[in-house]
């Protein structure tokens, strides 16, 4: 159910960012480097906040779109959020992502080419991580073994989040 929530969020934001229309695909507003969206999906009220990585390290030649998203869904009764990545490679299978905020490191499950917390629990960790924090460090793994690592800055993270809560009163 996680990854279906995830990957719809995602590609709204794939649609939004690169049709021009960002307006017409819910977006609410941009916070520093984090944008804000609120969408409807079968009449219930989805936000959520995306950003892209500031700096993207690795040896491929060839890599698409790379996006954290932070899914928020009143009807799920879920606060804080679901945490998920997109790569822009397929991972390697049976590699976690490892996620680092500060001090804070946070598993992530792998498939194909997203990665998700393992429970409840450590997305609302990872939230409260990301509102703290400066930077959010991601390692993963391609299925060609090349390793990458990945530097999104929380700048504007928590004006973001705190909107798109807002938004799906």
């Amino acid at each position: 159910m996680r990854i279906i929530f995830a990957i719809s969020a995602f590609l709204v934001v794939v649609l939004a960012s690169t049709d021009g229309h960002a307006q017409q695909k819910g977006l609410i507003d941009v916070f520093g480097d984090w944008s804000a969206f609120a969408i409807k999906e079968a009449g219930q009220p989805v936000c959520y906040i995306g950003s892209e990585p500031g700096k993207q390290q690795g040896d491929y030649k060839k890599r698409g779109d790379t996006y954290m998203l932070v899914t928020l869904r009143p009807s799920d009764k879920k606060s804080s959020g679901i945490v998920s990545l997109t790569a822009g490679y397929s991972f390697k299978k049976g590699r976690d992502v490892i996620a680092t905020i500060g001090k804070d490191a946070f598993k992530m499950f792998t498939k194909n080419g997203s990665a998700w917390t393992y429970k409840d629990s450590d997305d609302d960790a990872m939230v409260a991580a990301m509102k703290r924090g400066v930077e959010l460090v991601v390692k993963g793994t391609s299925s060609r073994g090349t390793e990458t690592t990945d530097t999104y800055s929380l700048k504007g993270f928590t004006a973001a989040h705190k909107t798109a809560l807002e938004a799906c009163k």
